[in-house]
């Protein structure tokens, strides 16, 4: 059994070339430990190598994109060939003359179809592959073309210098909100020009209202709320690299965790749904799901969700986001899930990749 959204949208390239979900607030969510199993949205492999710090006996990673699988294959390549720092010039996260040259030291541990994919890619492999997906180039042109006409580069590093939640809100609010800045965001972040330029337009089927103010009010959070100093995605869409703050997977600390553990780690190009239907599908623990179900019609996701209760552990958890389709467990599961409310609305005050308007963390009755 296929998908719903594998008939609508375009997964022959790589949409995302990192993990735009907040691996700290996932991980504390799913609250991983050893003997865990995880099934987890592969995406671009930030978060599936994520789940490996936390020591868990198996990771399983899913996509019905071979591209966002060949990221994940090069990532896990760069941490059993390359040193800490040098996987973060070949990501983007710093910069580097060399990439090419840490490509060809990772290249023997892909397979050939893979090899293949990135051959072709060199000037990806030039430029950071972490910055070779469809939104990454998307956040490149919103650097590159509209936040000049909006801010010069001195307010974009006072920006980022972070400071007290004062001196954050009053900066945001006397410096920064401009009319142009709004003005030209909800140009930018429009339903159309996303569709068009970032997402997939089949992603915003489900989507009621305006996309650009919901996103604007996220974005004025990370930016007052929460500190630009320690947040990584703001830091790549507002310079192309990460200055003084990575992600969880790409942090020193956890470096040599993921990279002792990598044989937990397997990845298959298929559906959750095939999956799930599988005979050999083991009992899953934790569930990561990315934001799945906000492409789904509100009856294909609580079809899901019931595949994925039923093949969990009592005492599992899901997590999963909303950008801009609310979807929470039905009242006709609470038998099944139970919501954690109180940490999820915790967690997604937390939430450091801003735009998603929701998280919703459930836990497997039994």
């Amino acid at each position: 059994m296929g998908t719903e959204i594998s008939a609508k949208a375009d997964f022959t390239g790589i949409r995302y070339a990192q993990c735009w979900e907040d691996a700290d607030i996932l991980l504390e969510a799913l609250d991983v430990g050893p003997g865990d199993v995880c099934l987890s949205i592969a995406s671009a492999g930030d978060n599936a190598l994520a789940l490996l710090s936390r020591c868990p006996e198996r990771v399983i990673a899913l996509d019905l994109s071979p591209a966002q699988l060949a990221c994940l294959e090069l990532r896990v390549a760069a941490y059993r060939e390359l040193s800490h720092p040098e996987v973060l010039e070949l990501i983007g996260s710093t910069l580097s003359t060399r990439r090419e040259v840490l490509y060809r030291r990772c290249r023997s541990q892909l397979s050939g179809l893979v090899r293949e994919f990135w051959d072709t890619r060199a000037a990806d492999v030039a430029n950071g592959i972490g910055g070779a997906g469809k939104f990454e180039h998307y956040f490149a042109l919103f650097r590159e073309r509209v936040l000049p006409l909006v801010h010069p580069p001195g307010r974009i590093e006072a920006l980022l210098q972070g400071g007290n939640p004062d001196r954050r809100r009053e900066f945001y609010e006397q410096v920064w909100n401009t009319w142009r800045w709004r003005m030209l965001f909800r140009i930018v972040f429009s339903r159309r020009v996303m569709g068009r330029m970032g997402r997939d337009r089949s992603f915003f089927n489900y989507v009621e209202g305006s996309v650009a103010d919901r996103i604007m009010e996220r974005a004025r959070h990370a930016l007052t709320a929460l500190d630009p100093a320690a947040n990584p995605y703001v830091q790549w869409i507002l310079t192309g690299r990460h200055t003084t703050a990575l992600p969880c997977a790409l942090r020193p600390e956890n470096f040599e965790r993921i990279r002792s553990h990598l044989d937990r780690l397997e990845w298959h190009c298929r559906s959750i749904e095939d999956f799930l239907g599988a005979s050999d599908c083991p009992a899953i623990s934790r569930y990561n799901l990315s934001d799945i179900f906000e492409y789904m019609s509100a009856e294909n996701y609580h079809c899901l969700l019931e595949k994925l209760s039923a093949a969990g552990r009592p005492g599992g958890r899901l997590a999963y986001w909303n950008m801009l389709v609310p979807r929470r467990r039905p009242e006709s599961m609470a038998g099944q899930l139970r919501p954690l409310a109180e940490l999820a609305t915790r967690l997604h005050h937390e939430d450091k990749a801003f735009f998603y308007s929701g998280f919703v963390v459930e836990e497997i009755v039994g």
